[in-house]
């Protein structure tokens, strides 16, 4: 079973401290060698979650950043991160994976930038009928291993919502998203993607529930077919 290497924590701070391009051509080995190791992670977990979804890509974040808009100069990430996508058009909702040292790691999942015409076929959904999402949402695995579900919100009701309607601390998300924190400790577990594909099992109600409501109207036809 792969994990985490303990040396990619080490070299993240230590990339941290000195976040120049002189120091990381130094230590490029060093880097290519732990960048090596984490994609083989990014598999382990990959391939758990195959065995109950289908995902159609994995990508690793690139560890340069892009500072051509940016205040910040640092020319690299201090951190590792990699998505999993779902198979589209049928599966909707994502995964990601974020390893950084000082205990900042984390994992994500669910809509953190839905495209505004899923985010307004949501709102709809949840207008006509909450019960379904709001049961979903209070689910004993879901709750145990992610929580409340977070997101940014609207300050007011979205246009054409009623603000007095029943479920709209639902129908003000922007977003539909779950984290979960980790330890350093955790992190470099032998048994970390296997925590990590529990974590990404719990969340399937809401994946479900989620497709569901992204590939049909509002009559229940599909949009797919």
């Amino acid at each position: 079973m792969k994990s985490v290497p303990k040396e990619t924590l080490s070299f993240l701070l230590q990339l941290k401290q000195n976040n120049d391009r002189d120091w990381f051509n130094d230590h490029k080995a060093e880097f290519k060698s732990i960048e090596s190791e984490m994609k083989d992670f990014y598999k382990e977990v990959e391939l758990k979650l195959q065995l109950h979804d289908q995902i159609e890509k994995t990508k690793a974040f690139r560890i340069y950043r892009d500072i051509r808009f940016s205040k910040d100069k640092t020319p690299y990430k201090t951190n590792f991160g990699a998505s999993f996508t779902r198979r589209k058009p049928e599966l909707r909702g994502g995964y990601y994976v974020h390893i950084q040292p000082e205990n900042k790691s984390f994992i994500a999942v669910g809509f953190w930038n839905p495209h505004k015409d899923d985010l307004y076929r949501i709102r709809k959904e949840v207008e006509m009928d909450a019960e379904e999402v709001k049961e979903i949402l209070q689910q004993k695995e879901l709750k145990k291993y992610w929580g409340e579900v977070e997101g940014e919100r609207l300050k007011t009701s979205p246009k054409g919502f009623d603000k007095e309607h029943p479920a709209i601390d639902l129908l003000n998300l922007k977003q539909w998203t779950f984290t979960k924190k980790f330890t350093d400790k955790e992190v470099i577990a032998t048994d970390f993607a296997e925590t990590i594909d529990k974590h990404f099992q719990a969340i399937r109600p809401f994946f479900d529930y989620m497709s569901s409501v992204l590939t049909t109207d509002l009559n229940g036809v599909s949009l797919i077919d």
